[in-house]
């Protein structure tokens, strides 16, 4: 059963609702409908709202795998700290204008760490 998992989930999806309605509001603001239409605003907004969710679900997925193969909880924890963390620091730091390098990159070396750990954690304990 998941009990810590589910945590990460609802956190990161807030923060994909934030950032979806961050969308929204640039295009009610900027007037595009789709796509966007040249705007360098509407495609750091879209990008960043992308990036989020090309990310998230993999990691949680791999995470949840963990959990599942009775993983300790410390280990999960950490997983979904990194995992959150890492996408929250790297929304923020690319959705600056201008972009706040650092952060972006420390968000991605999160991510990564997390998603690779979580990765090697499975393949260990499928054995």
């Amino acid at each position: 059963m998941l009990s810590i998992t589910p945590i990460y989930a609802a956190l990161l999806a807030i923060i994909y609702v934030a950032l979806s309605g961050w969308v929204i509001s640039t295009r009610r603001s900027q007037k595009i409908s789709y796509g966007d239409s040249g705007n360098s605003e509407m495609l750091k907004a879209v990008r960043t709202h992308s990036n989020f969710a090309e990310y998230a679900p993999f990691g949680l997925l791999l995470i949840a795998m963990v959990e599942l193969q009775g993983a300790s909880g410390l280990l999960v924890n950490l997983l979904g700290l990194c995992l959150l963390a890492g996408r929250m620091l790297h929304a923020y730091g690319f959705g600056k204008t201008p972009q706040i390098v650092i952060l972006r990159q420390l968000g991605m070396v999160l991510t990564f760490t997390a998603l690779l750990v979580a990765a090697i954690s499975n393949l260990i304990l499928a054995f």
